[in-house]
């Protein structure tokens, strides 16, 4: 069967949004994301049915966008059935970036089994998707995939550990995927888990009697001084007086994402910034600084800086040239995972930074404005996208189409962020 990828355009093109969640490595670094087409109507259930027009849909526009501005330089697996396996227009998708990842409602036949085997000649990797049980079925796709992804959700850890342990007889890669606590990720990683897919890193684990590093406290302060107004000189002596900061300030404003000149010196750094940018970037600081070193791969600085982003686009829409509510907007996003960077309560980490009231409201119950925008970035990383997003869009001033463009100019400003700065 050979389907013609213009197939794609059955699919009202302002209905839809690409949505990508990440897969992590052993080492808690990104390696990919998983695509994942989205509609955006009122039915809560709101998805394509038809496999092939979905799938077509998301070659269509990630090849239109370009596979680097989506993924960065990352993987990214993308769903398909036995209708796109068949079909021609999966070779729209360059190779040396796609995992293609196997539903678990394909039926390996002979044919199939042999289209897959054509398309690894062609340089292509796949995975097989949701698995629960090491079964024949299974046992006849095996050799030709990469990874295969075990559905953990709901599993026991017996069951799990049995399953683990006859798909490791395989020798291929295992990936675990819907991981939501750090207790399901901690058994996968003892059971020989490559890969995690999940938010079990952003939830935020609160640790009784947990106090702040002076590290992460240094930053806090520093951000109370820039939003409290203090003078240039106290803002300076205190960048000073902590080399880590400094050293890492003069990273991150000299990254791609940081308009203007190299800069050499710290004076310098803090001259040119201004307040709005250094408060900003101490913001993104914080979370470069908490853990044993300063990593801008981290996958919880990269959902922070995307939120950040995110929000600060969406003021920029609905409150053209209001620079104030964009940068507290920015602020909403970026400090939203602190709980989870921090494993304190949310309302500890703002006793120890001022921030504006509809920030605070914000942050700690999701109110407001702000808080609105919140919760569709939170709708659009689960991939949750049926009558909520339609009703929260709404609210917000927002179209589908708007959404998707915002949300692909943050990841495209995160990845110039990060990009040549480790």
């Amino acid at each position: 069967m050979h389907v013609d990828p213009t197939a794609a355009v059955s699919v009202p093109s302002n209905d839809f949004f690409l949505a990508r969640q990440p897969i992590l490595g052993r080492d808690q670094h990104l390696v990919a994301f998983e695509l994942l087409f989205r509609a955006a109507g009122e039915d809560d259930d709101a998805k394509l049915t038809d496999g092939a027009a979905a799938t077509a849909a998301v070659i269509s526009h990630a090849s239109q966008l370009g596979m680097e501005q989506v993924v960065g330089e990352q993987l990214a697996f993308v769903n398909v059935d036995e209708v796109v396996l068949m079909s021609d227009f999966v070779r729209f998708l360059p190779a040396h970036k796609v995992i293609l990842e196997i539903l678990e409602t394909v039926q390996p036949s002979e044919k199939l089994l042999a289209r897959v085997a054509e398309l690894k000649e062609l340089g292509f990797k796949f995975a097989v998707d949701d698995v629960i049980e090491h079964s024949a079925e299974l046992d006849k796709l095996v050799e030709l995939v990469d990874v295969i992804k075990v559905d953990v959700k709901g599993m026991p850890p017996e069951a799990l550990a049995r399953l683990a342990d006859s798909l490791k007889g395989t020798g291929k890669k295992l990936l675990a995927e819907k991981v939501e606590t750090l207790d399901e990720f901690r058994l996968c990683m003892e059971l020989g888990f490559e890969y995690f897919q999940g938010y079990y890193f952003a939830r935020p684990v609160i640790l009784t009697g947990k106090k702040i590093t002076p590290s992460e406290m240094g930053i806090l302060r520093l951000l109370e001084l820039v939003n409290s107004n203090a003078d240039s000189q106290a803002i300076e002596s205190a960048v000073k007086r902590d080399a880590l900061i400094s050293l890492n300030l003069l990273r991150l404003v000299n990254s791609r994402a940081a308009p203007g000149p190299q800069i050499e010196s710290l004076s310098q750094a803090l001259t040119q910034l201004g307040r709005r940018q250094l408060s900003r970037w101490l913001q993104i600081l914080v979370y470069t600084s908490a853990g044993a070193q300063a990593d801008l791969d981290s996958p919880l600085l990269q959902l922070a800086t995307t939120r950040g982003k995110l929000l600060e686009i969406m003021t920029q829409h609905v409150r053209p040239g209001d620079t104030a509510s964009a940068d507290r907007a920015f602020t909403v996003g970026i400090m939203s995972l602190a709980d989870a960077l921090f494993s304190v309560p949310m309302a500890d980490i703002l006793d120890n930074v001022e921030v504006a009231h509809d920030v605070r409201a914000a942050l700690l119950d999701r109110e407001g404005d702000f808080g609105l925008m919140l919760h569709v970035a939170e709708l659009l990383e689960a991939a949750d996208c049926g009558r909520k997003l339609a009703t929260a869009l709404r609210r917000v001033g927002l179209t589908v189409a708007e959404i998707r463009e915002i949300e692909l100019a943050a990841f495209n400003w995160v990845r110039e962020l990060t990009h040549d700065v480790h």
